[in-house]
């Protein structure tokens, strides 16, 4: 499969898409920084620094559960969903949670117990010893990870997988685990977790439109698969703040709320590590008494009781400690326990740094003397890994660039704005009908690069397309990715 991925990205996150859309209408309230405790002045450092990391997609802070901060990154948006990747995880310990309440199952159940038919025919003493708690903490016995791919991630073939630690003894992140959870909560429920979730979670919270990508038995993914909007994290973090109440109800047990977000096992020493605090329930503990749901490339959901502040974050960068540094070395001294005089010249500025926010274009000259050489024409590719099988660029009545490339027989034709960013809908690697958006730059008379943004996701690819003559010589590059970033060049002609 990972063969079929064409230019973008060397990663399978498939599965079937589901999504329900009925939520009540729930905005968090606003205020500003001052009245919660909060320096605008020192707000606006702290966005500064994000800034500098070129990898932002956007941001929200709550004090006291007001919004006193969020900005989003230019094409990304507050209506738009964002992948969580390993951020779900958290969501789907809830629907556990949820499930623990209402008796459908305990979290000391034999994970056996709920897959009779896909056991393997003599499971082994430490298989039967696994109970749901073990796949909660991460450690359910496994070395080493079964695949979670959505066409291969399975109860069967998780069951098949030697567990040589005893459960319950041996911490080992394994997405696998999670989809267990899942497999789990829909067995005893009759429900996807995305639906189960729906009326308990998503609706009184006002997450409305959520996605969960499903294997291909229908079951959602669990440790991966859902999309929601940053404002839908805050607020799933502002839940867990509050012990599970929400508007007066109490909506998840407190006792629950408790229990996943302790340290429940072991997981490193390191004391300036944030994955090595300790890990709960699919939450982990982080330095200064606080805990995080995240996923892969910095999607964040950041608790901070002991300041009653909550972050929310979406990004697409490497180095995700290095966001967690920020938080602690610039806004957490700023979290004041009282109010403070306002700053309305502060508050100004922090507003327009907060209107300006923008991922980088592709940056250059906007023509180039062989535009007119190169504009029109079709530039097709031998059969090759990335399924590009032609590129070409016009301009459209605006004086825009449009490229249109046929990806594995599908067509699509992407707006690039030069110094601005274009938005259209089509399909890109393994993203069909995706929200798109282009920019394009000659770096170079003969090369014109081009940045495409996939912006409800962390992934942007960079293309460079190189002229000589009669051929085209096209090098893609991703921001992020599992595997390498960089793609084989591309000859067409």
């Amino acid at each position: 499969m990972l063969n079929q991925i064409p230019i973008l990205f060397a990663l399978v996150l498939g599965g079937f898409l589901v999504q329900t859309t009925s939520a009540k209408d729930v905005t968090l309230p606003r205020s500003h920084p001052e009245a919660q405790g909060v320096a605008s002045s020192a707000v606006l450092s702290f966005i500064e620094a994000l800034d500098q990391l070129d990898a932002m997609n956007s941001v929200m802070i709550l004090r006291h559960g007001h919004v006193i901060a969020e900005g989003w990154w230019e094409p990304y948006g507050p209506e738009t969903r964002h992948e969580l990747f390993s951020l779900s995880k958290s969501f789907t310990s809830t629907a556990v949670g949820f499930a623990v309440a209402e008796r459908h199952l305990s979290i000391d159940d034999e994970v056996l117990s709920f897959f009779p038919d896909d056991a393997p025919s003599q499971p082994t003493n430490n298989l039967k010893a696994m109970r749901i708690r073990d796949l909660l903490t991460m450690s359910a016995g496994h070395q080493d990870e079964t695949s979670s791919a959505a066409d291969k991630i399975s109860p069967k073939a998780f069951l098949s997988q030697p567990v040589p630690h005893k459960p319950g003894t041996h911490f080992r992140y394994n997405t696998p685990a999670t989809f267990m959870l899942s497999a789990i909560v829909q067995k005893k429920t009759g429900q996807t977790v995305l639906d189960y979730l729906q009326p308990r979670l998503f609706e009184p919270l006002g997450i409305a439109g959520p996605v969960w990508n499903t294997n291909w038995q229908g079951i959602s993914l669990g440790g991966y698969g859902l999309s929601v909007r940053t404002e839908d994290i805050a607020r799933f973090g502002q839940l867990y703040l509050q012990k599970g109440k929400w508007d007066g109800k109490q909506l998840l047990p407190a006792e629950w709320v408790e229990m996943a977000t302790s340290r429940q096992v072991s997981n490193g020493s390191n004391p300036q590590s944030d994955w090595e605090q300790g890990y709960g329930f699919q939450f982990w503990r982080c330095r200064h008494n606080s805990y995080r749901g995240d996923g892969a490339f910095g999607q964040y959901c950041l608790v901070l009781p002991e300041q009653d502040a909550v972050l929310a974050i979406t990004s697409g960068l490497k180095d995700m400690q290095g966001v967690l540094n920020i938080v602690w070395d610039k806004l957490l001294p700023a979290l004041r326990p009282t109010h403070l005089l306002g700053d309305a010249a502060g508050r100004e500025q922090l507003k327009r740094k907060l209107a300006g926010l923008k991922v980088k274009t592709a940056e250059g000259a906007a023509t180039s003397p062989i535009g007119a050489n190169v504009f029109g024409r079709k530039f097709s590719f031998p059969t090759n890994d990335q399924n590009l099988e032609s590129i070409t660029l016009t301009k459209n009545s605006s004086g825009d660039l449009i490229a249109t490339t046929t990806v594995a027989g599908r067509t699509t034709a992407i707006g690039l704005g030069f110094e601005k960013w274009l938005r259209s809908r089509g399909s890109l690697g393994v993203y069909k009908d995706a929200l798109l958006a282009g920019s394009a730059a000659w770096t170079s008379d003969d090369t014109l690069t081009l940045k495409l943004c996939l912006y409800e996701t962390p992934f942007y690819t960079t293309w460079k397309l190189r002229f000589e003559g009669e051929l085209l010589f096209l090098n893609a590059e991703n921001n992020v990715g599992f595997g390498s970033t960089k793609r084989p060049q591309l000859t067409g002609g």
